[in-house]
């Protein structure tokens, strides 16, 4: 496995930086620029640049606003969610559609709420269907979710939160490698 800094929104630069790999993982942002212009770009960059690497599978970063939340709809799609927040939801949301309309073999892993910066890590972590905004997991704990996402073939066309392990769930191979 390596880092590769590329420009997702060109293909080139992906099949490069992809090619001889059999996965990739995809964590992007928009800067200064419009998140749905740039979202779109860059699925698009994505797609068509692993498919010429010959690369079929993706585990792309996603956002937790797209999962249902408790009451069975996305947070972005409800009255109270922060309008500022709204367009890098929607951007989130067009380019996991184009990613979904693809041939590839992708999973969408989403920090379930937000990353807890000043929380050790737990060495696990548990896989949810549920969007809640106030969850947090580290940095680290998210990273290993998508490590093992990437090296499991299953739950491709899913789209999950990843959460802490619970305190009083045990230490488990199961939770830790992202079993639900």
């Amino acid at each position: 496995m390596r880092s590769a800094d590329a420009d997702t929104t060109a293909p080139e630069a992906v099949a490069r930086a992809a090619s001889g790999h059999d996965v990739a993982i995809a964590a992007v942002a928009p800067g200064e620029t419009d998140p749905r212009a740039f979202f779109q770009a860059a699925a698009m960059g994505l797609v068509t640049g692993l498919q010429n690497a010959g690369v079929a599978r993706l585990v792309w970063v996603s956002i937790v606003s797209l999962l249902p939340g408790a009451s069975s709809v996305p947070a972005v799609d409800t009255d109270a969610f922060p309008a500022e927040y709204r367009p890098f939801s929607l951007g989130h949301r067009i380019a996991l559609e184009a990613i979904k309309a693809s041939d590839l073999q992708w999973t969408a892993v989403s920090p379930a709420g937000d990353f807890a910066p000043h929380t050790l890590p737990t060495g696990g972590y548990a896989l949810t269907g549920v969007g809640d905004l106030t969850s947090r997991i580290t940095h680290a704990d998210h990273a290993r979710a998508l490590v093992d996402m990437a090296e499991r073939s299953g739950m491709p066309g899913e789209h999950f939160g990843v959460v802490l392990r619970s305190p009083d769930e045990k230490a488990s191979a199961a939770i830790g490698d992202g079993q639900r």
